[in-house]
């Protein structure tokens, strides 16, 4: 199967689900993560929750995202190595969410933001002259300058806990992306040290505040 058609296959899953979801409140909340229910033994919600989305705008932005940056990874490592990375991510930023929201069982999640975010970074790793164009910036930006801001915006989130957004679920899925991109592709290491240790700073950061309680 061709990069492009295997790409179209993951996002037609995505917006299928996410479409069903739009129509059908009983399906959304029987496959949204929520830490209650998880905790009870509906661990399924871990993954089917990264299939549903909040609206349009959020399945786009997500897939959007997604279709420009997963072309870097599967050029790199295969197609088969692409999902492994995506679900990968997709698991980490639901465990993560989990962990640090285990004691709040009414904390609710959905969304690929995980899995993309997992993308996104293995992307940064695997090619760091990657730029990329924000929608209020006219000139093209070093993508690991993006991915490190993001994940410290995503730090201050998880702290403030003054929006909807799913924060944790964004930076275990950077962590499972780096992660699994250095094991699948360990001649990173060599190639791309600088890449490899300047992208391990937010990751680092947020280890610590969690382990002193302030997130």
């Amino acid at each position: 199967m061709s990069t492009t058609v295997f790409l179209i296959a993951l996002i037609a899953i995505n917006v299928i689900v996410s479409f069903k979801g739009f129509e059908d409140t009983y399906f959304f909340r029987k496959y949204q993560f929520h830490i209650g229910n998880i905790l009870k033994g509906e661990q399924l919600r871990m993954v089917t929750s990264g299939f549903l989305h909040a609206d349009i705008a959020h399945l786009a932005f997500n897939m959007l995202t997604l279709y420009f940056f997963a072309p870097v990874v599967s050029a790199a490592l295969g197609n088969y190595s692409f999902l492994l990375i995506y679900f990968a991510s997709l698991l980490f930023g639901s465990m993560l969410t989990l962990l640090i929201h285990k004691n709040d069982y009414n904390y609710s999640a959905i969304g690929a933001s995980g899995a993309v975010t997992g993308i996104i970074y293995s992307a940064i790793l695997l090619d760091p002259s990657l730029q990329i164009f924000l929608f209020f910036i006219p000139i093209p930006i070093p993508a690991y300058l993006f991915g490190i801001g993001y994940l410290l915006y995503s730090i201050y989130g998880m702290k403030a806990k003054n929006d909807n957004i799913g924060h944790t679920a964004h930076f275990g899925g950077a962590i499972g992306g780096y992660l699994f991109s250095i094991v699948l592709h360990p001649q990173i290491l060599l190639e791309n040290t600088f890449m490899v240790v300047i992208l391990t700073i937010p990751i680092i950061i947020m280890a610590v505040m969690a382990k002193q309680g302030k997130l």
